[in-house]
């Protein structure tokens, strides 16, 4: 009986470490899917920090199509954005961002660029963290991302 025990601790502990890692962000364009790790993700105090920058969707994204992207818990139970970056039919290259999502408010966000000539090069879930400044230089507000996943659009 003790031995049995100490094999089911044993198993527990092994599967209890087998657990975490970094959250998974689902990409979604036109029926393809691509779940992918963060790029950087960073401690809630911004001081822990872990880069890999292989960790990126790479999907096809023609001209006026809807990207879907969907978070886990742990992203979605804090405030999170999406940006992205694309090229208007006139070749003028423009950012911009979703509204900031409250804790627990989305799980998912469907991002439709404004013109349907529009293309989109990247996109960037960000998990926030610390509370948001002001840009001294432009008097914006600025959310520090604490993690980030990235879609980057092939033509």
């Amino acid at each position: 009986m003790r031995r049995s025990l100490l094999v089911l601790l044993g198993g527990l502990f092994l599967l209890a470490g087998c657990g975490g890692g970094n959250p998974q962000v689902t990409w979604s364009v036109s029926g393809q899917e691509v779940t992918v790790g963060p790029s950087q993700f960073c401690d809630v105090r911004l001081r822990d920090c872990t880069n890999d920058d292989q960790a990126r969707a790479l999907l096809p994204v023609p001209a006026g199509t809807a990207v879907e992207v969907s978070v886990p818990s742990e992203v979605s139970e804090a405030p999170w954005s999406l940006v992205f970056a694309y090229v208007d039919a006139a070749g003028q290259q423009t950012t911009g961002r979703s509204p900031v999502f409250a804790p627990n408010a989305q799980e998912s966000y469907t991002l439709t660029l404004p013109e349907p000539g529009d293309v989109l090069q990247t996109a960037q879930v960000q998990l926030l963290g610390a509370a948001p400044v002001a840009n001294p230089d432009t008097g914006e507000i600025d959310y520090p991302a604490r993690a980030t996943w990235v879609l980057v659009a092939q033509p």
